[in-house]
Order: structure tokens, then sequence, then C-alpha cells
């Protein structure tokens, strides 16, 4: 199938949202690695990295990955943390481009001219993906890695990457894909013979939502013991849907990207748009008076969990309310509110449902129930 060659127009407003979560991501990553692996290596790999900038100069995702590594030049220093970038563009005259936009960027920037060599190492390659990926595992496994697969049309979105990067403990990843090609080309043998989707499951929840649906079939392929947490964001680019799949196994990987989410939509978390119509739900339905939005939804269902017993200290509260892709203030404030109500009450004077209370200093705090 003919795919769009994203380089020769100016990036739309999509691919910026796109190209923003990959880097505000990153900089929510490389500084938590570049603190806690001192004397390390940490690992980039961009195997889909186009130019290096839209033809208006807007930055592309390798720009975009270097100006956060500049940004953190003092911590590499410091704590002499290598980062290596693995730049791969299969295509030939752009491969060349790429590299001459990332030298001269690297050349023309003092912080990161001083780090090159010593602490930043930038690898390009010009493969194809397919080839690639199987020979960076190796690397990918024993170090540290933020990865990012940006793919044009459904190639390669598989089973068996997925399943590889299931199979890594150090590993966050970032996957675009192109998710409106699954309805309009999903049931075809070139599809399902990369990645068997049931498209009619797909096609039972409205349009909007096929970036979700498929990820929900994409969690099923996961073992059974898996750790490994996958989560959507849906991006809306005129009449397609597209979405970005975020993976990691690590709860403090999860809670930054969801940060991330979030805020670049305060309203959903998972979406560059009003996916569940929730601003529409501040006004009062005729017969059904108030419906929920997203948040209050969520703090409902909490709130019905810890009544019930199910949920009973802040680590319970801290991995689902990860687990429901939300954010810990979600959790926090709903629980403030009902201490204030009087229906629970701890000895802390916050409920402590973050990161670094839960598993860093493992303080656990109980919520005992004062009324239901």
């Amino acid at each position: 199938m003919a795919t769009r060659d994203l380089h020769d127009h100016p990036f739309d407003d999509g691919t910026i949202t796109k190209l923003e979560i990959f880097e505000n991501y990153a900089k929510e990553w490389l500084p938590t690695f570049v603190m806690s692996y001192p004397d390390k290596e940490l690992w980039i790999f961009d195997f889909f990295a186009g130019t290096g900038r839209d033809i208006n100069g807007i930055a592309g995702s390798p720009i975009r990955l270097l100006q956060q590594v500049k940004a953190q030049s003092g911590n590499i220093f410091n704590k002499k943390c290598k980062i290596h970038m693995c730049l791969n563009e299969f295509e030939k005259e752009k491969y060349n481009l790429l590299q001459k936009c990332c030298d001269e960027f690297v050349k023309n920037d003092s912080e990161l001219a001083r780090l090159s060599d010593t602490y930043l190492f930038l690898h390009y390659r010009n493969c194809d993906f397919a080839e690639l990926f199987p020979k960076t595992l190796t690397t990918i496994s024993a170090n540290p890695s933020l990865v990012l697969l940006d793919q044009n049309g459904m190639k390669f979105l598989a089973d068996k990457y997925l399943l590889d990067l299931e199979g890594l403990s150090q590993t966050d990843f970032l996957y675009f894909l192109s998710s409106s090609y699954f309805i309009r080309f999903g049931e075809t043998e070139a599809f399902q013979t990369n990645l068997k989707i049931d498209i009619n499951r797909i096609k039972e929840n409205p349009y909007k939502y096929v970036h979700k649906s498929i990820l929900e079939q994409l969690k099923c392929k996961l073992p059974n013991n898996s750790k490994l947490k996958l989560y959507p964001f849906t991006i809306k680019k005129g009449a397609n849907i597209y979405g970005i799949i975020f993976g990691a196994k690590h709860p403090r990987a999860v809670d930054k990207f969801l940060k991330t989410a979030w805020d670049k939509n305060n309203i959903n978390g998972e979406a560059n748009f009003d996916i569940d119509d929730d601003l529409k739900k501040v006004q009062l339905s005729l017969f059904d008076g108030k419906l929920p939005t997203k948040i209050e939804r969520f703090q409902n269902e909490l709130q019905e969990k810890l009544i019930q017993g199910i949920l009973r200290t802040n680590k319970e509260v801290y991995d689902y309310t990860l687990e429901c892709g939300h954010l810990p203030t979600h959790s926090s404030d709903k629980i403030k509110q009902m201490k204030k109500e009087g229906i629970i009450d701890y000895n802390e004077k916050s409920p402590l449902i973050n990161y670094e209370q839960v598993y860093k200093k493992n303080r656990i705090v109980i919520y005992k129930i004062v009324k239901k």
C-alpha cells in the first residue's frame, strides 16, 4: 500500500503532537536514568528517524532528543553517564540529510559539542528496520533504553516485535501507528500476516476508539505473567486516527508517561481531542443528571473500592491508579475529600500516593473506613 512521505510536507498538528509526546517523555526519562546510573551507558533508539527536520526547519525526533540531552548536560558531566543515540533511516537520501542535520546541530551547540565523543555518541544506521531491530536486541537488553518506533503504514507492526519488547526489562518504548489503516486494510492478507487483529471487534466501537481498541487486543497477546504495561494516546489528524502505544514494566516509567500524557490533555490524558465528550458533560442531562467525566468516574470507582475494602493502602491505590491510566493526584484529591467528609481516616498529613513514598521510601498508609 502507498504511504505518505512525511518529510515532503511540513509537519501537521497531529505529527507535532506525536513529536511533543516523544520529546516530553524523553525529558522525563533522561534525568531519571542519568541520575540513577552514574558511570553507565544509556541508549536511545530512533528506528524511523527521518531527516531531522521538516521542510520548514521544524525539529523532528532526532533534534528534539538532542535538545533534551543538552538540557541534561550538567548532570551527564557530573555523573559521567554515556548517552548513545542510534538513529536509523532506511531511505539513503534522507539518511544523508539526517546525518548532516544532527552533526551540524551538535557541532554548532557548545554544550553538545563538549559532550560529543566523550559522553554523547551518535550511531547512524541506513538499514531496513526488520534487519536492524534483531541486531540491536542484545544492546537494548543490556542497558537502560528508550525505543522510538514510528511506522508509516503497517509493515513494521508485527506480533514478533511486541513480544521482543515484552521480553526486555529496562526498556521503555513509544510506538506510533496508523490506527485508521486497520479499518481500511486490516482484513487483507498483508495485515493479518504481520499482526492478527479481529477487525470486527474493532468495528463494534465508534471509529474514534479504533486506536484504543487495537491496544486492548495487543494486551491479550502478552504472556499471562507479563509485567509489561501498555497505554494508548490517540491522535486525530483530519479524518484519520493515529496513535501512540507506550510500553514499560517499571511503575516509575508508567507514572512519568501518564504525567506526559495528562500534561498534553488534562481532560482525558489519552488523546489530542475530547475523545469521551467530557466537555459536554458539564451540562446537566435532562433525564440522568450530570454525567461523570473520566476523572469523576474514576474517582467514584475508587471510592467504592475503598469502602468495600478492595483497596486499603496507599500502595494499593497507587498501583490501581496507574493501572487505570490516571495521575496519583486524581486519587489523592478524592481521598482527601473522603477524609474531610468523615468517610475514611489515616494517620498521615497526606494520603502519600506517589512513587517516592510507595516504592522508594516504602511508607505504607492504611486507610480506615469510618462510615459507609
